[in-house]
Order: C-alpha cells, then sequence, then structure tokens
C-alpha cells in the first residue's frame, strides 16, 4: 500500500488501522477475476480494496452492498453501447474504457489504468476512486450523482451544492477555461460526483481553495478532511 497507493501514506495513522480492518472486510467479501488473461495477484486485490476502502472511512461502512465481484483487465478494453440517434432509435457502438461499474453485481477495471491513477492521484486522476464513488451512487438504486446521504434534511443542500458546481463546470467547458475539475464531470451529474470525489482525495487543497462549497459538501458526506492530511513525497 505504501508503494501502490499514495493516499494511504497521508492518511492519519487511526484512519490506517481503520483502513485495514475494512480492507480484509473487502478482500473477504469481494471476488476477484482477471480477465483476457491477466493473473489476479495480492498486488492487484489489496491496491484496488485499498482504494476502494477510502472511501468508506469514517462512515456507516456497507462495505458496497450491491457489488460481488471485481473484473480485471490488464489494459483498457472495447466494449458494446447503445448510442440513441433520436425518434427511439439506437447504433450500437464499439468503445474503448478504462473502467465502469454496474448498478448489481459488479465494477471492471483496467489494472494498468489503476497502477496510473495511483500515480496520478496527485493529479486528481484515480480510477478506483471514480468507479467506487459511481458504486456509493448508485446504492439507492439510481445513477444521478446523489448517494445515500446521513440525514434526509442533507438532500436539498447537496442538491444545490452539487447541480451548482455542475453547472459552473459546464460553463468552464464551454468556455474553454481550466478547472480544478477533470472536464469529463460535465458529461452528466453522476460522474460530476464521481469527478469530484477524485479532486476531494486527489486535489483537496486545491478543491477546498477552489470549491470551498462542493469541498464542505464532500467533506460532510465522506467525514473526511483531506486537505489537513500532512503532505508526502511521491
Amino acid at each position: 500500500m505504501n508503494r501502490n497507493v499514495p493516499l494511504y501514506r497521508r492518511i492519519p495513522q487511526d484512519l490506517k488501522e481503520q483502513l485495514r480492518k475494512d480492507i480484509r472486510i473487502f478482500l473477504d467479501e469481494k471476488s476477484f477475476e482477471g480477465i483476457g488473461g491477466l493473473e489476479i495477484t495480492e498486488e492487484i486485490k489489496v491496491t484496488i480494496a485499498a482504494e476502494a476502502c477510502i472511501l468508506l472511512l469514517n462512515r456507516e461502512n456497507r462495505n458496497y452492498p450491491g457489488l460481488y465481484s471485481i473484473l480485471v483487465y490488464p489494459g483498457a478494453y472495447l466494449t458494446r453501447q447503445n448510442i440513441p440517434v433520436g425518434g427511439g432509435g439506437y447504433i450500437e457502438e464499439e468503445t474503448v474504457r478504462a473502467g465502469e461499474s454496474w448498478r448489481h453485481g459488479s465494477v471492471i477495471l483496467s489494472w494498468d489504468q489503476v497502477k496510473h491513477g495511483s500515480v496520478s492521484s496527485w493529479e486528481g486522476h484515480n480510477l478506483v476512486l471514480h468507479e467506487f464513488a459511481h458504486q456509493l451512487d448508485q446504492e439507492d438504486g439510481m445513477a444521478d450523482g446523489t448517494p445515500i446521504l446521513k440525514k434526509s434534511s442533507g438532500y436539498a443542500a447537496w442538491a444545490f451544492i452539487m447541480s451548482k458546481g455542475y453547472e459552473r463546470l459546464r460553463s468552464k467547458m464551454e468556455q474553454n477555461r481550466n478547472s480544478v475539475l477533470d472536464e469529463y464531470g460535465a458529461t452528466n451529474e453522476a460522474e460530476f460526483f464521481a469527478v469530484a470525489t477524485e479532486a476531494f482525495f486527489g486535489k483537496s487543497e486545491e478543491l477546498r481553495r477552489k470549491e470551498p462549497d462542493l469541498y464542505e459538501e464532500l467533506r460532510e458526506f465522506y467525514n473526511l478532511d483531506p486537505a489537513e492530511w500532512p503532505e508526502v513525497s511521491s
């Protein structure tokens, strides 16, 4: 974890102990399957489990109840999807993917991209955090950028802050302006939440400075404050 998960090196000691317990539960409950000839190793399992379980720290741990298996490709993979063309019609198109999160059953990941995300997490890119944020989002049965919150009274504030951040990102992308958030977050509300989660852990200080309302909302949801964690050398 010290080698493959840069975030682990920043996490306070008490949270590291909690994380190691969560990892053991995750590895006991979830199955891993190599696709495309990839042999699943302890390195693969522990790296993915560690990053997935970071999202569970200090929260009521439901351990991704709809998830049963993690399918891991050696690299990017091809998948088919239906693209709407209007009038109720669709065309089938092949796309290259690095990962995806299914509402029930599986998360699919490219091991090459998992390793790359571990390195580039300092830049706010991390495939595991992204796809497992989708898992949190999907726990209520919908992929809409709104996960299950601690209190029902929190949904109004969440909707206001997240929608405002989403529209601000879309506006910046239309004007070719830079953002602390990856442009893929402008795709829809679900992708915005996943991209914001990546930035919350990978670019926490910058996110807090440039998007304070968004940072605070995510700090409340994750019950963590990574901008206050000590910096370590990469």
